[in-house]
């Protein structure tokens, strides 16, 4: 039998994350383009700016209504007769609502590209909003809502927002609303969202993927440059403020063997200079199975699975009214929910009081830089970033000096902005959990005054 010879390692090159070619249609929809060679499958996001906290007062809800019925039928197209071409194209649409604004994501084959932006370009400038299929999205929206409300980490979440927030800002609220904001939502509000908010002069289109031999000038003005709006100046940002006094919040839920752990305040956003330095030393706190919290946690006591800590981008802003939200998640059995909290604070003390070491620094770089090109090998991975950062009001090479940021951030600096991002005296804890079993070993803690709701 002869064998193949085996593959040779060849030598390593540099990478950088892909920087787009910018520019703008006709009808004043900015465009960003990015030629990836081999990428047969293109990515396609769109960003509108249709923030959650446009939304009617007592309509919470109707960005994720309007998201979701835009590839629901169109002018020319029924919702069936739509979703049969997009699948003639091989194609997927999907769309979402979140407090930034409204993301519709296209993926096709780049043969059948000019096809897809054409029906894209359609559910954008002509939605129908037919009063069947609206109501039928609010009522499934309305099902799904039980269901989030009984998984124990959209609990927390939910619970966490609204102990953070003041109940003026919408980010207190649940993203796709609730069911009494919900049942209020009708094809006529719907509609009314759209027209006010939908507009290609305040929208950005990210195209990426292999364009060999593709006319995309041509592609754009024929598909998405034919979508006409009026302008309209930008919308005031409300500045995003919370109340991070430590206390806990334990979502009663009789029988519960497991607690939901949340743990969370707001800090700086991706513009402010210490977020490179707040990623890693996040991820040395718990972005892995290696990190301190899963060591303790996981490995050492025999509580969790695993707990992670991350920071998430709520709002992003160039004029510095953004934030993040940093937070604390896992869960444990309920007999050591005490005793877990009692050791997750050592771990924070600890590092408050010894740092990071180099070798935690060194794994946390090599985790986050080294593995960069293989993240993002897809043009949906490569689209879907771009998008975030125009979404975020950030320059076009961030992501790229992101990288080169975290490379060169040293041990001190990320122990520092680490230990100000989860101050052991400054966290809002919640936990879904049986109150009548874990309340009073909390409460012994002293890491907070403690409340109990109903679930």
């Amino acid at each position: 039998m002869t064998f193949h010879p085996r593959p040779e390692a060849g030598e390593p090159q540099p990478w950088a994350f892909p920087a787009p070619e910018r520019g703008e249609l006709s009808n004043g929809l900015t465009l960003l383009r990015c030629h990836r060679p081999g990428q047969q499958v293109v990515a396609v996001e769109i960003n509108l700016a249709a923030p959650l906290d446009a939304e009617p007062e007592g309509l919470d809800g109707v960005a994720t209504i309007m998201a979701r019925a835009l590839s629901e039928g169109t002018d020319k197209h029924s919702a069936e007769e739509f979703a049969a071409e997009l699948e003639r194209c091989g194609a997927t649409l999907d769309a979402h609502a979140d407090h930034p604004g409204l993301r519709v994501s296209l993926e096709v084959p780049a043969s059948r590209l000019h096809k897809a932006l054409g029906l894209l370009a359609e559910a954008l400038r002509a939605p129908a909003f037919a009063d069947a299929e609206v109501d039928r999205l609010v009522r499934n929206r309305l099902d799904e809502i039980p269901h989030e409300l009984a998984n124990p980490q959209r609990r927390a979440a939910k619970q966490l927002s609204k102990e953070l927030f003041p109940a003026t800002l919408r980010i207190s609220r649940p993203r796709q609303g609730t069911e009494e904001t919900v049942a209020r939502i009708d094809s006529a509000a719907v509609r009314a969202f759209y027209e006010a908010h939908v507009r290609p002069a305040t929208a950005t289109a990210v195209v990426v993927g292999d364009l060999t031999g593709i006319d995309l000038d041509t592609v754009l003005a024929d598909t998405l440059g034919t979508w006409t709006g009026d302008s309209a100046a930008p919308r005031p940002v409300p500045p995003v403020t919370a109340d991070d006094t430590g206390r806990v919040v334990i979502v009663d839920r009789p029988g519960a063997v497991q607690t939901q752990l949340l743990i969370g305040r707001i800090g700086p956003d991706r513009h402010d200079r210490v977020w490179a330095a707040q990623v890693l030393g996040t991820y040395c706190l718990g972005g892995t199975l290696t990190s301190r919290l899963d060591k303790v946690l996981r490995e050492e006591k025999g509580y969790t699975y695993g707990v992670r800590a991350f920071g998430q981008v709520l709002r992003s802003t160039a004029d510095g009214k953004g934030a993040s939200m940093l937070a604390i998640s896992g869960s444990v059995d309920t007999p050591n929910t005490g005793p877990a909290l009692e050791d997750l604070w050592k771990v924070l003390r600890t590092l408050a009081e010894g740092g990071l070491t180099d070798a935690e620094r060194d794994v946390a770089v090599q985790n986050l830089v080294g593995v960069a090109p293989l993240k993002f090998e897809t043009a949906a991975s490569v689209a879907g970033t771009l998008a975030d950062q125009v979404e975020q009001e950030l320059p076009d090479d961030y992501q790229a000096r992101l990288y080169a940021q975290l490379a060169e951030t040293g041990t001190v600096e990320a122990t520092s902005a680490v230990v100000k991002a989860f101050p052991a005296d400054r966290l809002v804890t919640v936990l879904v959990g049986d109150a009548a079993q874990i309340e009073a070993p909390v409460r012994a803690l002293g890491i907070g005054e403690v409340s109990v709701v109903g679930n």
